[in-house]
């Protein structure tokens, strides 16, 4: 096959173009990948958490605030090495990127009374 200067040209422009498109289409794609920011309150009350299931998609950035409306409560997901610990009538808020599929339990460690050892919940991370 005989290449003219004209097809060379062609060939080389089009290679070109391919380099410098390659890294904007890569960063199209990161974009729509990008994790989600999922925001939740928990409220502890009466020995309970409400919701007591949060449903996020792997890889999103998970804000949790915990807010207590009697004693105080923790939240604890040894899934993820959570351990958090919230006042009496106060809130604490944390982060974490749900970097793990499967389901996780959550539960309070408080130990002060018998109440803390029925207050359960799970965490979904959905694969992507």
């Amino acid at each position: 096959m005989r290449f003219t200067r004209r097809s060379l040209g062609w060939l080389f422009l089009g290679a070109g173009a391919c380099i410098l498109v390659g890294p904007a289409v890569a960063r199209l794609l990161a974009q729509d990948q990008a994790p989600n920011r999922r925001e939740f309150t928990i409220t502890a009350k009466n020995y309970d958490f409400s919701p007591s299931r949060i449903e996020v998609m792997q890889d999103d950035l998970v804000k949790i605030t915990l807010r207590s409306e009697d004693e105080a409560h923790s939240f604890v997901s040894e899934g993820y090495r959570i351990m958090k610990r919230v006042p009496a009538g106060g809130s604490t808020t944390f982060e974490f990127r749900a970097d793990r599929a499967g389901t996780f339990a959550f539960y309070c460690g408080m130990t002060n009374a018998d109440g803390h050892g029925r207050m359960k919940g799970e965490l979904v991370v959905a694969s992507r």
